[in-house]
C-alpha cells in the first residue's frame, strides 16, 4: 500500500481541499499487475504489481520511478492497450476492457504524419471520428491559436521546429476533447527552455479545462511544478511506495512555482526515495 505524505506548508497557501474532494474518481487502479509471458510460456516475472491508486477529476498526477519499473505499462493499461495480469483499471468509473475513447495519449515523440499538413495532423483524431471536414476546421485552427501556432496550419512536420512539432502533437490530443490525459515524457527530447515554455502551456489549458492527466516523467522538478500529487515507484515489479501531495499554489502556473522555496525540499525528498547517486543497479 502506498504511504502518503504531507509536507507542511505556510499557511497562506494552504487551500481548501472540500471541492475537490468531491469530484468524482476519474482513474483507479485497484491491486493491479502485469507481467510479460515470453511465446509458449505460461509465467513470467511482473513487470507491476499490488498497484493502487486513484485521482479524481481535474487533477494532475505525476508518476516517477526508476527506468524499468512499469511507470509506461500503468498508461497503457489505462488507456486500454494492456490488460492488466491480475487487478482491475477503472476509467470514469468503467472497467476498462479495451480501448477507451475519452483517454487521449501523448508521447515524447511527436509522430506527426510527414504527408499531412500541421492544420490536417490536429483533425486526424476527428476524422477518424467521423466529423466533417467543414467541423474539423474551425476546432483545429482554434487549438493551433491556443498552442501559439498562428500560420502554421498549411506547413508542414519538417518546416517547424522540435518544439513546435510537439505543440501540434498537443493541439492534436486535445482536439478529441479527452476528458483524461496520459502524458509519457512529452516533453523529454526538448531543450530547457522549450520544454518550460510548453510545460506553462500544458498546465494552463489542463487548469481552465478541468482536464485528468496522469504524467511520467523523469524530471523530478518538472514533476513537483506540473502536479497536484506524486506517486512515486519502486524497481521491478513496480508498485506505489510513497505518494506526496504537492500543496503548493500555481499548478496553472509552472514557471511561478518553480521559484517557490519548497521545491528544493521535495525535489530532495524525491531523490531520496529514488536512492539517486546510489550504486544501484541500472534495468
Amino acid at each position: 500500500m502506498a504511504v502518503k505524505e504531507m509536507y507542511a506548508i505556510p499557511s497562506q497557501w494552504n487551500t481548501p481541499h472540500s471541492k475537490e474532494d468531491l469530484e468524482p474518481t476519474e482513474i483507479e487502479f485497484r491491486n493491479v499487475g502485469k507481467c510479460f509471458p515470453a511465446k509458449g510460456k505460461a509465467e513470467a516475472p511482473f513487470a507491476i504489481r499490488e498497484v493502487n491508486f486513484k485521482i479524481r477529476r481535474g487533477e494532475v498526477v505525476s508518476i516517477i520511478g526508476p527506468s524499468g519499473c512499469g511507470k509506461s505499462t500503468i498508461l497503457n493499461m489505462g488507456s486500454g492497450l494492456y490488460r492488466p495480469s491480475e487487478g482491475e483499471v477503472f476509467v470514469g468509473g468503467e472497467a476498462v476492457v479495451g480501448p477507451v475513447r475519452k483517454v487521449a495519449f501523448m508521447l515524447q515523440k511527436d509522430l506527426l504524419m510527414p504527408w499531412r499538413s500541421i492544420r490536417r495532423n490536429v483533425e486526424l483524431g476527428l476524422e477518424i471520428q467521423g466529423m466533417a471536414a467543414a467541423q474539423r476546421q474551425p476546432i483545429a485552427e482554434d487549438l493551433l491559436n491556443r498552442c501559439h501556432l498562428q500560420g502554421f496550419a498549411d506547413h508542414y512536420p519538417f518546416q517547424l521546429s522540435g518544439g513546435m512539432r510537439q505543440r501540434a502533437a498537443l493541439a492534436r490530443t486535445l482536439a478529441i476533447d479527452p476528458q483524461v490525459l496520459f502524458l509519457d515524457e512529452p516533453f523529454s527530447a526538448l531543450d530547457a527552455q522549450t520544454k518550460m515554455i510548453l510545460q506553462q502551456d500544458l498546465a494552463r489549458m489542463l487548469f481552465e479545462e478541468k482536464k485528468t492527466a496522469l504524467f511520467i516523467t523523469h524530471d523530478l522538478v518538472e514533476a513537483i511544478a506540473m502536479s497536484d500529487r506524486l506517486l512515486v515507484m519502486s524497481a521491478r515489479p513496480g508498485t506505489i511506495i510513497e505518494e506526496i501531495s504537492v500543496d503548493l499554489p500555481f499548478r496553472d502556473n509552472p514557471l511561478e512555482r518553480r521559484k517557490l522555496p519548497e521545491i528544493g525540499p521535495l525535489a530532495g525528498r524525491l531523490m531520496e526515495l529514488l536512492k539517486v547517486g546510489e550504486d544501484t543497479e541500472l534495468h
